[in-house]
């Protein structure tokens, strides 16, 4: 109905976040999307897929910027002497948003049949000097994984993601 065709795959064992794609390796010939079941986002494939295919790398990953308010001041010094203060700075950080582009090369550096996760897989390429590439997600994303941000994801549902209703 959509233009897709979907294989399921079962593990037999728990193969953690990267290991379960080993079972569908004959299928993911071309470059193939991954993501997180437990991820809302606006994302648009298909410039990711374009950025993927265009970079020396068996792996896109995504990045999301986060800024959280810091609750208290953060002194610097030298010594026993202050040489500066920030007043509740905001702590900035790039988290791994769950959404990944990967090319068929990438099985021969993941192991078949033990559990293998996502993390382990980018510090196992990063180890061996294999580039991996990152792209900035600048559109809307949540990690609806916690109870509070699946309760906030209904809240947004409408507002983000619900198709208009036909007019009558």
């Amino acid at each position: 109905r959509y233009g897709v065709r979907l294989y399921i795959s079962q593990e037999k064992e728990p193969l953690g976040t990267a290991g379960p794609l080993t079972l569908l390796r004959d299928r993911l010939t071309e470059p193939f999307i991954v993501m997180n079941g437990d991820i809302l986002s606006l994302i648009d494939f298909g410039d990711l897929v374009r950025y993927a295919i265009g970079k020396d790398a068996l792996l896109t990953i995504t990045v999301k910027k986060e800024i959280t308010p810091f609750a208290f001041g953060n002194i610097h010094f030298e010594g026993d002497y202050v040489t500066d203060i920030e007043e509740k700075p905001n702590i900035v950080m790039y988290i791994l948003a769950g959404i990944y582009v990967m090319k068929p090369g990438i099985f021969e550096h993941i192991p078949e049949g033990r559990y293998y996760g996502m993390d382990t897989l980018i510090k196992d390429l990063l180890k061996r000097r294999l580039p991996v590439a990152k792209y900035d997600l600048k559109d809307y994303w949540l990690d609806i994984g916690r109870l509070a941000d699946y309760e906030k994801a209904q809240e947004i549902y409408h507002t983000h993601f619900r198709s208009p209703e036909p007019a009558a």
